[in-house]
């Protein structure tokens, strides 16, 4: 078994994207404004990702990278282009945040205490508070400010802007009470409650509130980098399997080189235990390699002289001398990366109802919030009721937890996928795995190897089953053919073969040559009848047809001396993908080029119902439109050059990795490994990842709804409020982090 380098480059022709690290985006709102103002350059097509804290961007000939960078600085943010060498982590954000989370809390405890607990209260203890939550507020909600401050420059708003002047107001608001009220008496005493309190005017503080407020959103802001972080370490893992040096033979002495000196056709040395450097062909020796990381698949594969092997697999117990064939940015751990990178800056169809959403959201708070303040004003209500139901609608109503409803299911969703050799290329994917209800299987290395070999033989009078093998496998080792192959590796096994003269093929029909100075023949029963001019009727025969085993008879002398019965075989999991398929209510098809007689026998051991048989190369996709026309939604599976159409006018195409690179770049989901049931793991981790982002979403649309009415009403204290709108946000990154747990075999009930 040959472990199948599973991608290449697509050499067509396509814009130049580049990839940009965006800062001080906040909230949905804000990658929704950068996306706007991006798309708004004639022949750009740009994708702003809030979650991973990037910024895809399509380019024309016309249009730089600079001129993208541009365009997000004078929006109000921070870009830079992101090179091979950049960080993919949220280190540098969480440990930011960690060090001001910690302080503030330190600083805000004391300010909520003395608020919430009249006991504890002493005489000039509010002016202690406004000396403890003065940092909480001025330094502690900085980075909100600061953002704020921007958005107001460049007449916008956004999440940080809710946040900035519900902590202002509470503040400046405890300064006039402090400074010009009574609050500021020497014996002034507060009580504590979950409801906006009576009116008590000047004589009331909101320093807890505040500094409250501040922690609760710092604390949400910092469990959201670590979910990120945690997020991507399926793709980090990936990106670090890379060996940082090559053992190389040169001129007879064994060196190490850094792996970047590693060119194509190098030999290069891969010792027992050792990460194997790049892709490459083995030249010397023999081992297993334990491919799980790229692959999904525990059990090691064993390599041998030919072998093709892929970099940062780990080499097992022998001791290879492998020729380098990718390195760098060719290999199939950095096509993998890629291709994982491209499908988690992308967005779902779902999300873009989110983004629209979040995008007018912030403007429409403001205006409830007013309306508040106002409406209870002349209901009759006091100013600090009034002024704290206000305040209590800017908190809970951040979008925050929108944003981050599909970002980080899709991060964590197709990391996995990764991580079990599965290769999802968009997030729009997602919802085509969710309609799908039929799926078509190509018979040929998909259901089965597509390795013939011989599984019976018969001999005649006069002959031995090793003769007969050795003067076969000899006539058919010239021959390219499939069968023939099977035949020849066969007979190697028994002994050596012999030369063959005068070798002609027939095509169609069988082959001619002398072996041994002896006239052999070797084809279909009834090519061989034609040329010994009798028939050649034996039952063996079409007792071994209709197992859907393709039989060639061999003669020499003038007399048929034995058949030999050759098939595909059927990969072992088939059966088992077949099952799974039907429990994910799909209607499974084979699709083949053979006769009826063999395409259906196939069918007929793994549990397929329906065949399509002797279907032309050409003909693949007029089945496929057949069935769209019945109204069917179609996935197909797929692995050769003669399926890429096919796979491309599917719903949903999935490709096996052991398979042809156009079949690979024509498919929306990779397999990397060869197993079919990986096809119904896709499709489970698809609609799974699915779920949990309509889950998000449903949570961070159903919380707002009801939480802003609350606020309205006067029901929510604007501290609790904070805290809830943090919880929101958290709850979301934890439930996408779930995701983290999905296994390759589904669940017995």
């Amino acid at each position: 078994m040959k472990l199948a380098t599973p991608l290449s480059s697509s050499t067509a022709i396509q814009p130049e994207c580049v990839e940009l690290a965006v800062g001080g985006m906040t909230c949905a709102s804000c990658a929704a404004r950068i996306e706007k103002k991006l798309n708004k350059i004639e022949g750009v097509h740009a994708t702003v990702n809030f979650a991973t804290g990037k910024a895809t961007v399509e380019l024309p000939k016309s249009v730089t990278a600079s001129d993208a960078i541009a365009t997000v600085v004078a929006t109000g943010y921070t870009a830079t282009q992101i090179t091979k060498e950049s960080a993919h982590d949220y280190e540098g954000d969480e440990s930011s945040l960690k060090t001001r989370l910690i302080i503030c809390t330190i600083l805000a405890v004391p300010v909520v205490l003395l608020a919430m607990v009249p006991p504890l209260q002493f005489n000039y203890w509010q002016w202690v508070s406004l000396v403890l939550a003065t940092p909480v507020v001025l330094w502690g909600a900085w980075p909100f400010h600061k953002v704020a401050l921007r958005n107001l420059r460049h007449h916008s708003a956004s999440m940080d802007t809710l946040i900035s002047i519900g902590i202002s107001a509470a503040y400046l608001w405890s300064l006039y009470a402090l400074f010009f009220g009574s609050a500021g008496n020497p014996d002034m005493r507060m009580d504590f409650t979950f409801l906006p309190g009576d009116d008590r005017g000047s004589s009331e503080i909101y320093l807890e509130v505040a500094s409250a407020v501040t922690v609760f959103i710092l604390l949400g802001r910092f469990l959201e980098a670590r979910a990120k972080s945690k997020s991507s370490q399926a793709l980090m893992a990936l990106m670090q399997l890379g060996a940082k040096d090559v053992a190389v033979e040169r001129d007879g002495v064994e060196t190490r080189i850094p792996i970047e000196q590693l060119r194509v056709g190098d030999s290069f040395i891969a010792r027992p235990g050792e990460r194997i450097a790049t892709d490459g062909t083995v030249l010397d020796g023999v081992s297993e390699v334990d491919a799980s990381m790229i692959t999904g698949e525990p059990i090691p594969v064993d390599v041998q002289l030919g072998s093709k092997v892929v970099g940062s697999t780990v080499n097992g117990s022998g001791r290879l001398i492998i020729e380098a064939t990718a390195v760098g940015s060719d290999t199939a751990l950095a096509h993998i990366t890629k291709m994982v990178e491209q499908a988690q800056s992308g967005k779902a169809p779902v999300q873009r109802l989110a983004d629209k959403v979040s995008g007018i959201f912030v403007p429409i708070v403001l205006v409830l919030s007013a309306l508040t303040l106002i409406g209870w004003l002349i209901a009759g209500e006091g100013t600090t009721f009034a002024f704290t139901a206000a305040v209590a609608v800017l908190i809970i109503a951040c979008p925050c937890s929108l944003g981050l409803a599909t970002p980080t299911a899709l991060m964590v969703g197709t990391g996995r996928g990764a991580q079990l050799g599965i290769l999802i290329r968009g997030p729009q994917i997602l919802e085509s795995t969710q309609k799908v209800d039929t799926i078509v299987l190509d018979k040929t290395g998909t259901i089965t190897t597509g390795k013939m070999s011989v599984h019976d033989v018969k001999v005649l009078s006069n002959t031995d089953q090793t003769e007969l093998m050795l003067i076969a496998g000899s006539l058919e080792s010239p021959s390219e053919h499939p069968v023939a192959q099977a035949i020849a590796r066969q007979a190697q096994q028994l002994g050596a073969l012999s030369d063959v003269k005068n070798f002609e093929s027939f095509r169609g029909a069988g082959v001619r040559g002398d072996v041994n100075g002896t006239q052999v023949i070797a084809g279909s029963p009834k090519w061989i009848g034609e040329q010994l001019e009798t028939a050649i009727d034996d039952p063996w025969i079409a007792t071994e047809q209709s197992k859907a085993k393709t039989v060639i008879a061999v003669a020499w002398e003038g007399q048929a001396r034995g058949f030999i019965a050759v098939s595909d075989t059927i990969k072992p999991d088939s059966q088992d993908a077949i099952t799974q398929f039907l429990s994910l209510g799909l209607t499974p098809i084979l699709l083949s080029g053979d006769n009826k007689l063999a395409a259906t026998e196939v069918a007929k051991q793994v549990g397929i119902d329906r065949v399509y048989s002797d279907v032309l190369p050409e003909d693949k996709v007029a089945v496929i439109s057949q069935l769209q026309s019945e109204g069917l939604t179609v996935a197909m599976v797929g692995d050769g050059v003669n399926d890429a159409a096919a796979l491309v006018q599917s719903d949903l195409g999935m490709a096996m990795g052991s398979g042809t690179d156009v079949a690979i770049e024509a498919s929306d989901i990779t397999l990397v490994n060869s197993n079919l049931t990986s096809a119904a793991t896709g499709i489970r981790l698809s609609r799974k990842t699915l779920g949990t982002i309509k889950g998000n979403l449903f949570w961070a649309f159903g919380y707002n709804a009801a939480a802003i009415p609350l606020a309205m009403m006067g029901l929510l204290n604007p501290m609790i409020a904070g805290a809830a709108m943090a919880f929101s946000s958290v709850f979301v990154v934890t439930n996408s982090l779930r995701l983290r747990r999905f296994k390759a075999t589904p669940s017995r009930r």
